[in-house]
C-alpha cells in the first residue's frame, strides 16, 4: 500500500517506490455477493444518481473498477532528477476496528483514532488540513465517518472542505484508496476540490461542507485522505503543497 511504500523511503530501504491499487470486481460472483449482504444501490432505474454519499436517499453503494498508482521517491532523490513533485506525502496512520466484518462502530472509534495516528505521524495541527477525501461510500456509514470528523476537528469540522469522489467513480474496493490519494494529489497541485455529486437532499446526520455538486476552486495547503475498509482495517494519508 502507499503508506507501507511511504514508510520503506523513511526508513531509507528504497528511493522511489510505485504503489496503489487496482481491482476489478464487477463479475457476477462480485455483484451477487454484495448484493446479497444488502450493500449495493438498487437504484438501477437512475444509474447516474446511484451513488449519492451524505445524501438521506442513499441506499449502498455502486460498484467501480479503476487503478490509482503513485510513484513516491525521497524527496531530495527527486529534486537532484529534476522531476516535477505534485505533493508530499507527510503523515500516515492505519489501524483496525476489530469490530465487525462490514460495519464500523457506531461512534466511529476506528476512524478517529487512524486519522489521529496520521496527524500525529505528520506532526501538524488540524488547524493545518484544508481539504478531506471522505472515505464516504454512499451507505449508513457516511454519518459515522461525518461523526468520526466531527470528533477529530472539533469546531473546525464544519470550515474544513470534505468531499466524497465515491460519487463519481463508485467504490473501487482495493483501487478506492490508490484513485483517492490521487484525487487529494491533484486537488492540492490544481487548487480545485473535487465535488460530491448527487446531494440533492443532504442527511442531517450529515451536516459538514461536503462541496456539492461542482467543484470548488480553493488553495488549499494540506488534504487527508481516508480509507475505511471491510473488515474494520482503515488507512489515512496526509499529503501537503510542496514548498515553491
Amino acid at each position: 500500500c502507499i503508506g507501507d511504500a511511504f514508510r520503506l523511503i523513511q526508513a531509507g530501504d528504497a528511493d522511489v517506490m510505485i504503489a496503489g491499487g487496482a481491482e476489478a470486481a464487477i463479475t457476477p460472483l462480485g455483484v451477487a455477493g454484495f448484493a446479497a449482504s444488502k450493500a449495493l444501490s438498487f437504484r438501477n432505474d437512475e444509474p447516474t444518481k446511484a451513488s449519492r454519499p451524505f445524501d438521506k436517499d442513499r441506499d449502498g453503494f455502486v460498484l467501480g473498477e479503476g487503478a490509482g498508482v503513485v510513484v513516491l521517491e525521497e524527496l531530495e532523490h527527486a529534486r537532484r532528477r529534476g522531476v516535477r513533485v505534485y505533493a508530499e506525502l507527510i503523515g500516515y496512520g492505519m489501524n483496525s476496528d476489530a469490530y465487525h466484518i462490514t460495519a464500523p462502530s457506531e461512534e466511529g472509534e476506528g476512524a478517529v483514532r487512524c486519522m489521529t495516528l496520521a496527524l500525529k505521524d505528520a506532526g501538524i495541527g488540524k488547524d493545518q488540513v484544508g481539504y478531506i477525501n471522505a472515505h464516504g461510500t454512499s451507505t449508513m456509514a457516511d454519518a459515522i465517518e461525518t461523526k468520526a470528523i466531527k470528533q477529530v476537528f472539533g469546531e473546525q469540522a464544519s470550515r474544513i472542505p470534505v468531499s466524497s469522489t465515491k460519487s463519481m467513480t463508485g467504490h473501487l474496493l482495493g483501487a478506492a484508496g490508490g484513485i483517492e490519494a490521487v484525487f487529494s494529489v491533484l486537488a492540492l497541485h490544481h487548487g480545485i476540490l473535487p465535488p460530491t455529486i448527487n446531494l440533492d437532499h443532504p442527511d442531517p446526520a450529515c451536516d459538514l461542507d461536503y462541496i456539492p455538486h461542482k467543484a470548488r476552486p480553493a488553495a488549499v495547503k494540506v488534504a487527508l485522505s481516508n480509507s475505511f475498509g471491510f473488515g474494520g482495517v482503515n488507512a489515512c494519508l496526509l499529503f501537503k503543497k510542496p514548498d515553491a
